[in-house]
């Protein structure tokens, strides 16, 4: 393979490393007829490894958006059936997201970690099996949004309010309560996004 040997890779590295990518929909592979880069329509943006390699360099700005716009979409909404189905199990879970979150803050691996726990709980608590499957793909668009907001700075606000405004509407059975509180929480996550974005496009020095 005349492109392992470009990349000083073993022909089995790269056929796994082209498997990877063509499950995940950036590359197709046909014999013959090579390797080619598909158009990002075929991609599986949702993918939590693709999300990482996304934000492992400069996000684009427009993708951002449309994660956060995603979220809106699917958070508020979810948050409502939590409120509407949950259980014990449920406040149980998100409680002890909160608790560590709040313990460790999100300038850690252990709050970012909480972070994701948080979100999960609350789709698990939809009891919806197809938004369940959105778990990990929410949780890695939460986790490195956040990262990405500390490159500069730290966070500019705690955002442990916002997520306990989410868990107590939820506790109570609040439906509607629980889904504004929610929205509110995704757009204040936009904001601050959106501000160490355009910092680090204006080069301003961390302080």
């Amino acid at each position: 393979m005349e492109n392992a040997e470009a990349l000083d890779v073993s022909r089995s590295a790269y056929r796994e490393a082209i498997q990877v990518l063509t499950a995940k929909g950036l590359v197709e592979s046909r014999p013959k007829a090579g390797t080619r880069v598909l158009p990002r329509s075929h991609w599986n943006l949702l993918d939590p490894m693709v999300l990482a390699w996304a934000f492992g360099g400069e996000p684009d700005m427009h993708y951002v958006r449309d994660l956060f716009e995603l979220r809106a979409i699917v958070e508020p909404e979810a948050a409502r059936l939590a409120a509407e189905r949950r259980d014990r199990s449920d406040i149980a879970a998100m409680k002890d997201a909160l608790t560590r979150m709040r313990r460790f803050t999100l300038a850690t691996e252990q709050g970012r970690e909480a972070d994701r726990d948080f979100h999960s709980a609350l789709l698990a608590a939809t009891g919806n099996a197809v938004l369940m499957t959105l778990s990990a793909s929410m949780g890695a668009a939460v986790n490195w949004t956040t990262q990405f907001k500390q490159r500069l700075r730290a966070l500019p606000r705690d955002p442990v309010p916002d997520h306990l405004r989410v868990f107590e509407a939820i506790a109570a059975g609040d439906a509607d309560g629980a889904s504004e509180a929610m929205r509110v929480l995704v757009q204040l996550a936009l904001d601050d996004t959106r501000t160490a974005m355009q910092k680090m496009l204006d080069g301003t020095p961390q302080s």
